[in-house]
């Protein structure tokens, strides 16, 4: 992969919602379901297309379902006999769970590529250290976030190893096994991806964070794939 920053300006000019704060979490090897699993998050249903993630989140964060029921969720007639319980996953949180999910954070993910992504619209939960090795359990995991005040963080993650953690905005100060490891080449592949190693990296820091995920997992993101791609939705706890 030779990804670049360059290549990742579309993403907040497309997506204004995620480009002011986002996660973006990527576990090799599982699928979609056991990513929401390893999230802890009850299940919800199914949305096509990253804007529709969007908009299931706003909705969410309104204090409803997160999705619309006749547009969104494979609920047909023709299904009316399946089980009970099934149904009611699928429909994701009701009014009588105003109070339980008003402790949860929405995840969606979708599968590309052998690899779960997550996409947390203001979230963070893929950020977190002790979540991460939870995630990385038995595999690689890797995740960016940024807030809306710019704080931001990448990880990569072996299982319970952390091999880098850095903020995109100091590329410099960079921790884990592999941070300034001479077989690892990090400093170079970070100047590759568009990070700039010194005090001055105030531009197109996340749009690098972007070309690194590239780089480190060979999915790739670009916006028709992310249009394309059926997200399910889960609600998992707040930490």
């Amino acid at each position: 992969m030779t990804a670049h920053a360059t290549d990742f300006t579309w993403f907040a000019e497309r997506h204004p919602v995620l480009g002011e704060a986002y996660c973006l979490t990527y576990v090799q090897g599982i699928g979609a379901d056991e990513l929401l699993r390893r999230f802890d998050a009850a299940p919800g249903g199914e949305v096509t297309g990253l804007e529709a993630v969007v908009a299931a989140w706003e909705t969410f964060d309104d204090g409803e379902d997160g999705t619309d029921d006749e547009d969104l969720f494979d609920d047909d007639e023709d299904d009316e006999a399946e089980d009970e319980d099934d149904d009611e996953a699928a429909e994701g949180p009701s009014d009588d769970d105003d109070d339980e999910y008003a402790d949860r954070l929405f995840v969606a993910v979708t599968e590309l590529d052998g690899w779960a992504l997550a996409v947390e619209p203001y979230g963070y939960l893929g950020s977190l250290w002790d979540i991460l090795p939870r995630l990385a359990d038995g595999t690689r995991a890797v995740s960016h976030f940024r807030n809306v005040n710019a704080v931001d963080a990448f990880n990569w993650w072996e299982g319970p190893t952390c091999r880098l953690h850095f903020e995109p905005l100091f590329p410099d100060q960079r921790h884990g096994t592999d941070a300034d490891a001479d077989a690892s080449g990090i400093p170079d592949l970070l100047t590759a991806c568009g990070f700039r190693l010194d005090d001055k990296n105030t531009e197109l820091n996340t749009e690098s964070a972007f070309a690194l995920a590239e780089r480190l997992t060979d999915v790739r993101i670009g916006a028709g794939r992310l249009e394309a791609a059926t997200f399910r939705i889960g609600y998992a706890p707040r930490p």
